[in-house]
């Protein structure tokens, strides 16, 4: 369970501030660039973050120098003291997505609910990074008109999956990691940082997905664009 946090608002340095406005000025993420319709490209995605795992999944990720998309829950953003690892996230060139504020299913949701949750957590993430995030990943893949309608007006598009590791199911990082090297070009990987199995499983999923000649990719990386905003995406 997503542990209830009320919102609240961070307490930002000057210093700390006069770089968040750099960056935005000078434009986020700063993609790399990659041919993904040549390429071998892949999306890991990890989502329900950031947790206690997440600081040690950034170094390996780091140690490795790979990019992967990282879909935040406000309420896990506003329990991490100060921020520290959200905007280490966002620091270390990772893309970062609304994942809601509590993990509701939005789509059983009224439209002001809906609102709340992607707002709350758009307001979050933006006053500790700076940043304004372009992808947002529906709780349970749970969508419909409505919530398309509503991301549509956010600027945030939909970013489902095409691999599903289960690894919330199974915590067994063998399992984990032979899932997620299924994946074929230009699959969406979905991964939970919050599960230490499933951090555990990184090293031997980059390596076999690395043996089979993968690229790492952001998902707009992915696409080699920011994805349209209320659009729906499970692959390349």
């Amino acid at each position: 369970m997503v542990p209830v946090v009320p919102l609240t608002r961070a307490v930002v340095d000057p210093d700390s501030l006069a770089k968040r406005l750099i960056s935005m000025q000078a434009g986020w993420p700063r993609s790399r660039r990659f041919d993904c319709a040549r390429l071998k490209c892949v999306a890991l995605t990890f989502d329900d973050g950031p947790g206690e795992h997440t600081g040690r999944l950034l170094d390996m990720l780091s140690t490795r120098d790979v990019k992967a998309t990282f879909f935040v829950i406000g309420q896990m953003v506003a329990a991490d003291k100060g921020g520290h690892t959200v905007r280490r996230i966002v620091g270390d060139g990772h893309e970062i997505g609304n994942h809601s504020w509590s993990h509701p299913a939005l789509s059983e949701l009224p439209h002001e609910a809906v609102k709340r949750e992607l707002k709350y957590t758009e307001d979050i993430v933006q006053r500790l990074t700076g940043v304004r995030m372009r992808v947002m990943r529906p709780p349970y893949g749970a969508t419909d008109e409505a919530v398309a309608a509503e991301t549509r007006r956010e600027g945030l598009a939909q970013i489902l999956w095409s691999v599903d590791t289960l690894d919330w199911r199974d915590r067994k990082s063998a399992t984990v990691a032979k899932r997620a090297s299924q994946a074929k070009p230009g699959s969406i990987v979905l991964l939970h940082d919050i599960h230490r199995t499933t951090v555990d499983a990184v090293p031997e999923m980059l390596d076999r997905l690395g043996r089979k000649g993968y690229t790492f990719v952001t998902v707009s990386e992915l696409y080699g664009r920011t994805p349209a905003p209320g659009r729906k995406y499970t692959e390349r």
